[in-house]
C-alpha cells in the first residue's frame, strides 16, 4: 500500500510543477505582449488635420487666431505659442476632446512692424507648427485745400 501512496504523491508533485511552469511560462508572454500593445496605443501620434489654426482678424489692441484640435483619444498634449525668436511665451497642457482656443495676440507688446507667430501642439514624440507672418503697413492720407 505504501507504493500507491508515493506514487500517487509523486504523480501529484509532478502534475504541480508542470502546471506552474506552465504558468510561469505563459506569464511573461502574456505581459510583453501587453505591454507592446499599451506603448502603441500610448505612442498614437497626431496628424496634421486634426489642427487648425486661423487669422480671424485684427482689431485696435490685438491681432486674432483660433486654434482647433480634435483630439479623439482625449491624450494630453502642450499647446505651445512661439514668438519670433522662437521663444515661447505660451505653454499649457491639456487633453480635451474638441480643443478650441481663441489667441489675442497684443499689438503693444510686438516690435516693429512685421510679427511672426508659431503655433504648436505636442503630443508625445509628434509635434505641429502653424507659422504665420504678419506685416503691418501704415498709410497717410493727406488732403490739400487752397484757402
Amino acid at each position: 500500500m505504501k507504493s500507491t501512496v508515493n506514487s500517487n504523491s509523486v504523480l501529484k508533485t509532478i502534475a504541480i510543477t508542470a502546471t506552474a511552469a506552465v504558468l510561469f511560462a505563459g506569464s511573461p508572454l502574456n505581459s510583453f505582449a501587453n505591454t507592446i500593445k499599451e506603448k502603441s496605443a500610448k505612442t498614437a501620434t497626431i496628424s496634421e488635420s486634426q489642427i487648425d489654426v486661423q487669422y480671424i482678424g485684427s482689431d485696435e489692441s490685438s491681432f486674432t487666431f483660433k486654434v482647433n484640435f480634435e483630439n479623439a483619444e482625449a491624450k494630453n498634449f502642450t499647446f505651445i505659442i512661439k514668438n519670433d525668436d522662437g521663444d515661447v511665451v505660451y505653454s499649457k497642457q491639456y487633453s480635451d476632446v474638441h480643443f478650441s482656443k481663441t489667441i489675442h495676440l497684443n499689438k503693444e507688446e510686438t516690435e516693429g512692424f512685421d510679427i511672426h507667430p508659431t503655433f504648436a501642439i505636442i503630443s508625445g514624440k509628434k509635434t505641429v507648427e502653424r507659422s504665420f507672418s504678419i506685416e503691418r503697413t501704415y498709410s497717410e492720407d493727406v488732403m490739400v485745400t487752397k484757402l
